[in-house]
């Protein structure tokens, strides 16, 4: 029996070699995972900015009342929270896309004996970065809710 090198042991034509492949794809697949997770977040978050959007266009007064004011302020900043997490939602699902095609493209490279790893390994690279632009998008959008939610100081009664 000739020693196994690890070339022949990635080839698809034997179960190890498959094996060796569902191996190697699944840390991408756990990623999947937690985009998911973060996609469902930001989905969240959407709907309660634009419930609250909906609740205060419900009791919008005219340009003379005294709560006018306030409340196209914070239709602008929903406005923009809206924006922000969308952006964040493309960008995630960006790279949620990437990433699965990272792994098919991995599995179809070894099925037709294509090598093109410096492509792929690219391709994972980008995934991140999207995964990364979306992470900080919704930072900026938290950033952007705290900052307009301030309780005012006279109510925290500090000494």
């Amino acid at each position: 029996m000739f020693p196994l090198e690890v070339d022949d042991i990635l080839h698809v034509t034997s179960l190890a070699g498959l094996t060796k492949l569902i191996q190697l794809s699944l840390g991408p697949v756990f990623l999947l995972s937690a985009i998911g997770t973060i996609l469902n977040m930001l989905a969240g978050r959407l709907s309660r900015i634009v419930d609250r959007a909906r609740h205060i266009e419900e009791r919008f007064t005219p340009r003379d009342h005294p709560d006018h004011a306030l409340q196209v302020r914070e239709l602008r900043i929903l406005d923009r929270r809206m924006s922000i997490v969308n952006n964040a939602i493309f960008l995630v699902t960006a790279s949620a896309v990437m990433l699965c095609t990272v792994v098919a493209a991995m599995f179809l490279a070894r099925l037709a004996g294509f090598g093109f790893a410096r492509t792929l390994a690219l391709c994972f690279a980008l995934s991140l970065l999207l995964l990364i632009a979306g992470l900080v998008m919704f930072l900026i959008e938290v950033r952007v809710a705290v900052a307009a939610i301030r309780v005012r100081d006279e109510l925290l009664e500090r000494k």
